[in-house]
């Protein structure tokens, strides 16, 4: 700003660098200051010139600190706003937490937390990733209810402990091998659990209606057994 005026200062007649002076209420300080330097290379020094220095020199020095701070301050203000946009353009994706909430849950079981993490690999667009997830879901659950039958039936496992059980090495895959490779990412806003519970609790609850329906398609020896552990 000093730099500006002095440029201009130096295009100016002699009378109006002396209006400056004269009428220094109507000017910027900084201005007046310009004036005065003018002035002074030209040869002229104005009575009030030293006065005029001191009352302006600490306010021009002030503006300038100011002007300073608020360039200072700029990009404090624009990293918030960045922040904040990149916040609000991180996608929505369900977190680990969530994955595994949904992988041990009765109704859900690993199933639940495959579904779930498959949902960000889609919204990842990471396809091949969600290739192999659906690939890895189908052989454990071959596999996996095959060796949980076998320890149930032959081995006398507590069925519930077995569940629990069946569902510890999908989590373990889903949080150590899917997620850190594919997803790969600590920049998302979480979504909420609300609709998937909710989904979850139809899906039961549209059972539990369809059961005595499906019940009564199966041969009577297979009712009968079925209706005996719907007692229990």
């Amino acid at each position: 700003m000093a730099d500006e005026y002095a440029e201009k200062m130096s295009r100016k007649p002699l009378s109006e660098l002396l209006l400056y002076v004269q009428n220094r209420a109507e000017y910027r300080e900084d201005a007046v200051l310009a004036a005065l330097d003018e002035l002074e290379r030209r040869g002229e020094h104005p009575a009030e010139a030293a006065t005029l220095r001191s009352e302006l020199g600490p306010i021009v020095e002030q503006q300038r600190q100011q002007r300073a701070a608020a360039v200072i301050a700029k990009p404090s203000v624009r990293d918030d706003a960045d922040s904040a946009q990149d916040e609000e353009e991180a996608p929505a994706l369900y977190s680990p937490g969530t994955i595994v909430l949904f992988s041990i849950l009765p109704i859900s079981m690993m199933i639940g937390g495959g579904v779930l993490l498959g949902i960000n690999l889609f919204r990842l667009r990471r396809m091949r990733a969600l290739l192999g997830l659906i690939v890895f879901i189908v052989v454990y659950m071959m596999v996996g209810s095959q060796i949980l039958t076998w320890a149930i039936l032959q081995q006398g496992l507590n069925p519930f402990l077995g569940s629990l059980l069946f569902n510890v090495p999908a989590v373990l895959a889903y949080l150590l091998w899917f997620w850190p490779r594919y997803v790969h990412t600590d920049n998302y806003r979480s979504k909420s659990i609300l609709p998937p519970i909710l989904i979850c609790f139809l899906i039961v609850w549209g059972l539990q209606l369809a059961m005595p329906y499906i019940v009564k398609q199966q041969p009577k020896e297979v009712q009968a057994k079925m209706e005996k552990m719907m007692e229990r």
